[in-house]
């Protein structure tokens, strides 16, 4: 299986983790296993669990790793990552990597329906098991279309594409990314079109609906920290704003401390920090990765330490 995925911030990422040789570690979005493949390096007698729901990541990372004692390989959701490693007696870990939204092998297979450059169907499945985004753009109302668009995908003119989408339908399905580029350009102002691909937007707010993204990162983030050994970290690499929003909110409210009015005497709260930044503001791509993957620009890595 030829999984062709370059891995963003590589290095930073897993500097970040700090790894110990013996030390035991998950790659919760395996992908290619350009991050697993790195971890793996750095460690001696310990062991990385990767995951990935996307069965030909899953093919790749196993055929990458087969021989390597140090590696386990589980197909499933990173949502569900405690309940994974708990099955194997997994109970307790020193880090955590999760690289958030799609991968350049599901973006450049036209077959799996998420880029809007080849026609092909709508589909956009990380996991190719559940509702495709043929199914929800056929079948929604007017107005979850729209507050799925507007949401998720911060798109201006959500209700005018969701209207065009509607009329479409009445005459005939809406069956590839084709027909749906089109009518989405064909409902937006002829100077959004000058501005990059005008379907941008659209799809990603349908590829974040399919695959429940946000709510999975809430709760991933939420096990990850639950399974984090004291000293442990997590590191997390998004690429869209409402991704980072939610990293940046959850790893705050972990650090944060007490939360008692500033004209209280002592303490009332009782609540301490949880966790410490061990970056204060995102961690970017440098130049020189920006020249060779430009998907690497909108990248920002954020890693939180467990006390």
């Amino acid at each position: 299986m030829n999984f062709s995925h370059i891995s963003v911030l590589l290095n930073e990422s897993v500097d970040g983790l700090d790894i110990k040789p013996n030390g035991i570690y998950v790659d919760g979005t395996a992908g290619g296993g350009g991050h697993s493949a790195e971890i793996l390096k750095r460690l001696e007698n310990g062991r990385l669990i990767s995951i990935d729901q996307d069965p030909d990541a899953i093919a790749a990372v196993t055929e990458r790793f087969r021989g390597n004692e140090k590696s386990i390989i589980i197909k499933g959701n990173f949502a569900d990552m405690k309940e994974l490693l708990e099955n194997r007696g997994i109970r307790m870990v020193d880090g955590v990597l999760l690289d958030i939204g799609v991968s350049s092998h599901q973006l450049d297979t036209a077959e799996r329906g998420f880029s809007f450059h080849e026609d092909a169907p709508l589909d956009m499945r990380m996991s190719q098991q559940g509702i495709t985004a043929a199914e929800l753009v056929n079948t929604l109302p007017f107005e979850e279309l729209r507050r799925i668009i507007s949401q998720y995908g911060e798109e201006k003119y959500a209700s005018s594409i969701s209207s065009a989408i509607v009329r479409a339908r009445e005459n005939k399905p809406i069956r590839t990314t084709l027909e749906l580029a089109q009518i989405i350009k064909g409902a937006v102002p002829q100077k959004v079109r000058r501005d990059g691909h005008p379907a941008r937007k659209t799809f990603q707010a349908l590829r974040i609906a399919v695959n429940g993204e946000l709510d999975k990162l809430r709760q991933g983030m939420e096990q990850a920290f639950e399974l984090l050994s004291s000293g442990g970290r997590l590191a997390i690499i998004t690429f869209h704003s409402l991704e980072d929003r939610i990293v940046k909110q959850q790893m705050a409210k972990w650090c944060e401390g007490c939360v008692c009015p500033k004209d209280f005497p002592v303490c009332v709260c009782g609540n301490k920090p949880k966790a410490r930044l061990v970056n204060k503001k995102p961690i970017t791509a440098a130049s020189t990765e920006l020249d060779k993957n430009q998907r690497s620009r909108s990248a920002k890595l954020r890693i939180c330490e467990k006390l």
